[in-house]
């Protein structure tokens, strides 16, 4: 444990005016340090299926004991700084105490089906690490220090007492980040090497393309690690592609999902932390667990561009992901359990050979800051999760092969782009706010705990296009034509849109079958054969007189008859359309007017009624389709009109025609 006066320190910081003097220091009371606890879930690789539901609920109980003590910790930084022992006694000891209860039932669950796993009881015990302890040594990976790495927090922009305050210095909620998180991405030196590709190589790419999550899908919840516990994360997460990320989504829920992808054969489920600005906004979670509650503030930033794409191996060809595989890159606990299995890359647009693992990058003027994971490449070939998420799947070696029987597997390359400024480390990010990932609290949102997570929920057909455009040579998949083949160009808009969506500003929705025909047909296409408008009953109008020639905006839906129905009876009835003026068609303000726009079936602007437009439709009879001016007629007159001449000519020529047969039949019995 710390000693007394090490686990509070003042925290003095200096803000530049324009003459480059300085305010007067500022002491504000920093964090109380931070919990430092073994993961338990990274000793567990063997864990039987019927002990699996128990344990993920046992470990995410593990995180919520952690997250709860970092937040008495914070609220009892004054206690401590009067009794150092006060740690000990009221936070640290109990916290031993359940953890050593919760991991006992681990093993019990995993002893009633399996092997007892041997040591867990050691890791039970936790330690306070100092605040000014490890924020600039983890994992540098060939980052470029810029000068104050390895200062004390002091005079860094350090953090404020956990009351959710923002007066301008680091930390908004009180656990990170601090200045010494940040370094000037021109001062770092290029480190990204790529093998040389062997003959064997797979060389193509394949791009998925699911948007940016503008629809903001976000919760804590982790289905990957931490299934059926609410809040599982103790951070917020993006969601893109799947849209049923919860921790209570089964296979089949995921399966069955919707996708924001532009290829809706990819429901596959991508996710990662938020990025949020320390500017004092009240998000939707600013007093909830995950959010404010564990540390978690300020404004949550919206991706400008978010690339998915899948490449191949350097060294081989690759195999089909299974159906639902799971992937973790990156170790969201990298700050307190070590850089082993950290994964985080930061860099801007323009800088892109040289990426960050435990800094957050300053960008220049006019550049982006860009977030980008290289998943594990190498399956196992036969298990879809592992009970620590992480030993069915493998990095390859730097020559691209995989170990230990490995397959190679689709690599996903993720590379999120977001527009925001450098902070201003000098005044604490007062005038332009810090930015970071949501983290476990203890985590004190060090970028090193940056991760991805991603299902796999690929239609299999389409998974195997993939495979083929990468082990080809090709590059395919959304936004990308190559010769045609699998993976062609797909359309950029929303996979919701219709075709042939009318432009911005016409209210005419388009035909049911989302076809692009047109929107006010010829009135001279229906056939002049068609019985008067005051014949034929509604029901008697076939489908086939004239398809695609429905004016659409006019029509209420599903009121059409059936085509193929014939006449309840003979008795004539109103025309499902608004007789046409002798000059012309319908104009369309005319066709407008329907009984569910409060207007008359028989109601015509500038036209009077006749009586038999006005006639109701027979008693049993359905009228649904009344007023809906839907089918044109020919030009030529008023139909109406034609109608009420059509029968006296009709039985004038009956009775030419039966006195026609008369006399022939006289002539004949004279002869």
């Amino acid at each position: 444990m710390l000693g007394g006066g090490g686990l509070v320190a003042a925290n003095v910081y200096a803000s530049a005016t324009e003459d480059g003097g300085a305010e007067a220091a500022r002491t504000l009371s920093s964090p109380a340090g931070t919990i430092d606890c073994p993961d338990v879930g990274s000793k567990l690789t063997a864990v039987p299926d019927a002990a699996k539901e128990d344990v993920a609920k046992e470990l995410a109980l593990l995180d919520e004991q952690i997250a709860e003590a970092y937040q008495r910790l914070q609220e009892s930084a004054q206690a401590i700084q009067k009794d150092a022992g006060f740690a000990d006694s009221a936070i640290m000891n109990p916290l031993k105490d359940k953890r050593t209860a919760t991991i006992e039932r681990i093993a019990i669950a995993i002893d009633r089906t399996g092997d007892r796993p041997e040591g867990l009881e050691s890791l039970a015990p936790c330690t306070l690490r100092a605040a000014d302890s490890g924020t600039g040594d983890a994992g540098d990976d060939g980052a470029q220090d810029n000068g104050g790495d390895n200062q004390n927090d002091a005079g860094q922009g350090g953090q404020q007492p956990a009351n959710g305050g923002q007066n301008g210095n680091g930390g908004q909620a009180g656990n990170g980040p601090v200045a010494a998180d940040y370094v000037d991405i021109k001062a770092v030196q290029p480190n990204v090497q790529n093998p040389a590709p062997q003959s064997d190589a797979s060389r193509g790419t394949f791009v998925t393309s699911c948007g940016v999550n503008k629809n903001g899908l976000f919760n804590s919840d982790n289905v990957i690690v931490a299934p059926g516990v609410s809040n599982g994360a103790h951070h917020f997460h993006d969601y893109i592609g799947n849209q049923s990320n919860t921790a209570f989504a089964s296979d089949e829920d995921l399966a069955n999902a919707e996708t924001s992808c532009v290829d809706q054969g990819d429901k596959s489920t991508y996710y990662w932390p938020v990025l949020r600005l320390q500017n004092g906004t009240q998000e939707q979670d600013a007093a909830k667990p995950g959010g404010g509650i564990e540390g978690n503030a300020g404004e949550i930033v919206t991706p400008k561009d978010v690339t998915l794409t899948f490449v191949g191996n350097p060294r081989s060809k690759v195999t089909e992901m299974p159906r639902l595989l799971r992937i973790i890159t990156g170790d969201a606990k990298a700050f307190v359990n070590g850089t082993a299995n950290a994964n985080a890359s930061w860099s801007c647009t323009g800088f892109e050979d040289r990426q960050l693992k435990d800094k957050y990058p300053l960008c220049p003027q006019g550049s982006d800051v860009v977030r980008s994971f290289r998943f594990q490449s190498c399956w196992d070939g036969q298990n879809i999760d592992s009970a620590n998420h992480r030993t069915h799947v493998a990095f390859a070696a730097a020559d691209g092969s995989c170990a230990n029987g490995f397959k190679a597997i689709p690599q996903l390359v993720q590379r999120i782009v977001y527009d925001v400024d450098a902070p201003s480390l000098q005044d604490g990010g007062r005038t332009t706010p810090l930015f970071a990932v949501d983290s476990f609290p203890e985590q004190l949102h060090k970028p090193v705990t940056d991760h991805g997570d991603f299902i796999n929920v690929f239609d299999e057909d389409l998974m195997g296009q993939l495979v083929d455009c990468i082990n080809e040579g090709r590059k395919c998949g959304a936004g990308v034509d190559e010769g045609g083949n699998p993976g062609e160009e797909k359309p950029t808009d929303p996979p919701t849109q219709t075709p042939g969506t009318p432009p911005a500003g016409d209210d005419k929705p388009e035909p049911g079958d989302g076809g692009g025909q047109q929107t006010e047909p010829p009135a001279t296409e229906q056939p002049a054969t068609d019985e008067p408008a005051t014949e034929a009953p509604a029901t008697d109008e076939p489908a086939t007189d004239e398809p695609a020639t429905d004016e659409p905006g006019t029509k209420a839906p599903g009121t059409k008859a059936p085509a193929t129905e014939p006449a309840k009876d003979d008795k004539p009835t109103v025309s499902s359309t608004v007789a046409p003026k002798s000059y012309g068609t319908p104009s369309a303000d005319e066709n407008a007017t329907t009984p569910a726009q409060g207007g008359s079936a028989n109601d015509e602007a500038g036209a009077g009624s006749t009586p038999a437009q006005s006639q109701p439709a027979a008693a049993g009879e359905d009228d649904s389709d009344a007023g809906t001016g839907t089918q044109p007629q020919a030009v030529g007159g008023d139909l109406a009109e034609t109608g009420t001449t059509l029968w006296p000519a009709a039985a004038g020529a009956v009775l030419l025609m039966a006195g026609f047969v008369l006399l022939v039949r006289t002539r004949r019995r004279a002869g």
